[in-house]
């Protein structure tokens, strides 16, 4: 554990203020119970410093046979997203990316089930490039500023195209139609959402702070649509641009290092991607210089 926390604080020094650090890990038994891996490795990461933003489960659709009869096979394994940021919005998240990427219409969560894939190297733990491709989507941007590193941002707008596999959803957007609502009654919904609505006004800390032509409009939608004014609550946005900053420079591709590249899985989908690849997997003698900082 000594070891894995050096090497997460050695890679600090190359990682720019927004980037994040993604790190699967398994669990092994010891004396026949499980060590908890996983939850020794967040206590150190978080004593040296890091936050943890998020714990994914990777869950695995097969996997190694449990020939003992007093246990379950393992099925998953942690995904940890850490960040040296001090505060939630400081480091780069694209929830958008993901999100339609997976087919999702809003958050998907952090149980990630991902298929494995055949692979036909030599590496003795491979796994499955739609792994690495969820954590690139999420947390590396497609630009950046190259003279400040800030990230481009995403423009996006709320939309009424939910999720039409639903026949709530489809009713729900018939009545939009029919009613005649507008995108400002969805501004309105998104703003108000649960909040303001039943138990949410007596338990919810933004009950009430939206302005009062947002609470008119979200009333009038409420009225329309009655029971399927939740369906837009958390209704799918659509991108419509960038935010970039205010340096006028060019730009350059984000980019992914991999300390353990492995057979390269990482690299090869951050490529597939648009984005600049570093790998590194053998311990030289020597102190190099500092790359460019990545992230």
């Amino acid at each position: 554990m000594k070891s894995l926390v050096e090497a997460l604080n050695g890679w600090a020094r190359l990682l720019r203020p927004q980037a994040s650090v993604f790190l699967n890990l398994g669990d092994t038994y010891r004396d026949t119970f499980l060590a908890g891996i996983p939850a020794r490795f967040e206590v150190a990461a978080r004593e040296a410093g890091w936050n943890v933003a998020n714990q994914i489960v990777w869950a695995k659709d097969n996997g190694l046979p449990e020939p003992l009869p007093y246990r379950l096979a393992n099925r998953h394994e942690a995904l940890f997203h850490l960040t040296r940021a001090k505060r939630a919005t400081a480091y780069f998240f694209d929830l958008y990316a993901l999100s339609k990427h997976l087919g999702k219409p809003a958050n998907p969560g952090d149980v990630w089930d991902l298929r494995r894939v055949r692979n036909k190297s030599n590496h003795l733990a491979p796994f499955p490039p739609e792994l690495a491709r969820c954590a690139i989507l999420v947390a590396c941007p497609e630009r950046v500023c190259a003279k400040c590193w800030k990230p481009a941002k995403r423009v996006l707008e709320p939309t009424t195209d939910l999720d039409a596999s639903r026949p709530q959803a489809v009713a729900a957007m018939r009545r939009f139609k029919e009613r005649k609502l507008t995108d400002a009654h969805v501004a309105a919904i998104r703003a108000v959402g649960i909040s303001d609505a039943g138990k949410g006004k007596e338990l919810q800390n933004g009950s009430g702070r939206n302005s009062v032509r947002v609470r008119e409009l979200a009333a009038e939608a409420k009225e329309a649509l009655g029971g399927y004014f939740r369906e837009f609550t958390f209704a799918p946005k659509r991108h419509v641009g960038w935010n970039g900053c205010e340096c006028d420079a060019s730009t350059a591709p984000g980019v992914v290092l991999d300390p353990f590249m492995g057979s390269g899985t990482t690299l090869s989908v951050a490529q597939e991607l648009g984005r600049d690849a570093v790998g590194v997997d053998l311990v030289v003698s020597g102190q190099p210089d500092d790359p460019e900082p990545v992230g």
